[in-house]
């Protein structure tokens, strides 16, 4: 079995329970987490892509998303620490759409095209 490289992320504030990837992050790597907090590292629980967020604890269904020291979400299911927070398990408090979002382009769900 091959050892991941470490890849990077930046936790912007000391509150946030997310960090931004600054580098792919395969399954299975480790993770150092930079930032104002403690330096610390943890285990990439799937494949996470450059600017992507990891959780950096357990987050709670219902729980707040917190980046940059404020909420930017909320989950809408446990996300455990070193998964990939996005919109299949995070929605926005301001857009009731986020949590129809697709996956990987971003595009609504919702809108039937003729």
């Amino acid at each position: 079995m091959s050892v991941e490289s470490t890849a990077s992320a930046f936790q912007v504030h000391a509150s946030d329970n997310v960090a931004t990837l600054l580098g792919e992050a395969a399954a299975g790597a480790p993770l150092e987490i930079v930032g104002p907090a403690r330096a610390s590292t943890l285990t990439a629980c799937e494949k996470i892509e450059l600017g992507h967020k990891v959780a950096l604890t357990a987050i709670p269904e219902g729980a707040p998303v917190v980046k940059f020291g404020i909420v930017i979400g909320i989950a809408t299911r446990a996300i455990a620490p070193g998964e990939w927070v996005h919109l299949h398990n995070c929605c926005s408090q301001l857009d009731e759409r986020s949590g129809h979002f697709d996956l990987h382009t971003g595009e609504p769900g919702d809108n039937a095209y003729a």
